[in-house]
């Protein structure tokens, strides 16, 4: 026999509080559209924010739109309607979307901290370096690599035999609890998974330690102490929440076997498909003084405009 559709089971030690649970997530999914969705299109209409900083922003903002709107209205679909099953075909693209848009987030993250490293280590030549070119092209190489690194191993993963059982102990459809459900031996798989993942996770976070050690050897030769403590500041809350992406990644990703606990799994999840991208908004823009200045001008706009309709 042949699996056709999968049975999303959700938190296995949770499944007694699905209201709780769907109101949470329900919550955390709205906020991250909202505060992405006004960064993303700030940037696109105030000409002011046509930086490159904000250029990546705004693609970052895409990215945690995109990547919470895979996998969390499905759980949603679960606790509060009950439909818990998933397409084969489906389950497989959702697994696919989901690692391009993390692998796509991996390497914007590196680029990020690589623009700010230019911007404060380097600030007489930013302009000449990070041209508009520039950016579009390291963008583009995001986005594609990011699509093209799963790749194989999501091929690999189809040519597996699906015989049953088809409960996958997740929230959504990921690679570790597809691979324990599979009829044959997945090693390979997983070996494939890893090399991949490491190359993916480990190269992304070195350029970002990397970036942020010259960064603060940078800041601690800045003679004003209030601008090396904003500064530090600001790079120190960047580097806090990169790390809660990145370090849960690597724990799931980039290990010997697919076998773990689902509890385990399930919360350290939370981690990179929840809380980092409700996060993102916070830290990279909504404390920023351009973001809150074009957002109150948007804001002024809308209220004059509909004034005068008024009237």
């Amino acid at each position: 026999t042949h699996v056709a559709q999968f049975i999303i089971f959700g938190f296995p030690s949770l499944q007694n509080y699905h209201i709780l649970l769907s109101c949470v997530l329900l919550c955390i999914y709205l906020f991250t559209l909202s505060g992405n969705g006004i960064i993303f299109f700030l940037v696109i209409f105030d000409r002011h924010l046509h930086t490159p900083m904000y250029f990546f922003v705004s693609n970052l903002s895409f990215i945690d739109m995109t990547y919470t709107s895979v996998t969390i209205p499905k759980m949603l679909a679960k606790f509060l309607m009950n439909l818990d099953t998933i397409s084969f075909t489906a389950c497989f693209t959702q697994m696919y979307v989901f690692l391009s848009l993390a692998a796509t987030e991996c390497y914007l993250l590196a680029i990020m901290a690589y623009d700010r490293y230019i911007a404060i280590c380097s600030p007489l030549h930013y302009q000449t370096i990070m041209t508009r070119q520039l950016c579009i092209i390291l963008s583009m190489a995001a986005w594609c690599g990011g699509f093209a690194a799963p790749l194989t191993a999501t091929i690999l993963a189809l040519k597996l035999p699906f015989c049953g059982p088809n409960i996958i102990y997740h929230y959504y459809c990921d690679t570790p609890p597809l691979l324990q459900l599979a009829c044959a031996n997945t090693s390979f798989n997983v070996a494939v998974g890893s090399f991949v993942g490491a190359v993916v996770i480990l190269v992304s976070f070195a350029v970002i330690v990397i970036s942020y050690i010259k960064i603060i050897i940078a800041i601690l030769r800045i003679s004003s102490k209030g601008g090396r403590k904003k500064t530090f500041s600001t790079c120190a809350s960047h580097f806090t929440v990169v790390s809660i992406f990145f370090l849960p990644i690597m724990f799931m990703y980039i290990r010997p076997t697919a076998s773990y606990s689902s509890d385990v799994d399930s919360m350290v999840s939370m981690l990179y498909t929840v809380l980092t991208p409700m996060m993102n908004p916070i830290i990279y823009s909504m404390r920023n003084k351009d973001i809150k200045l074009a957002f109150q001008k948007k804001i002024g706009f809308i209220c004059t405009r509909s004034r005068l309709i008024a009237e």
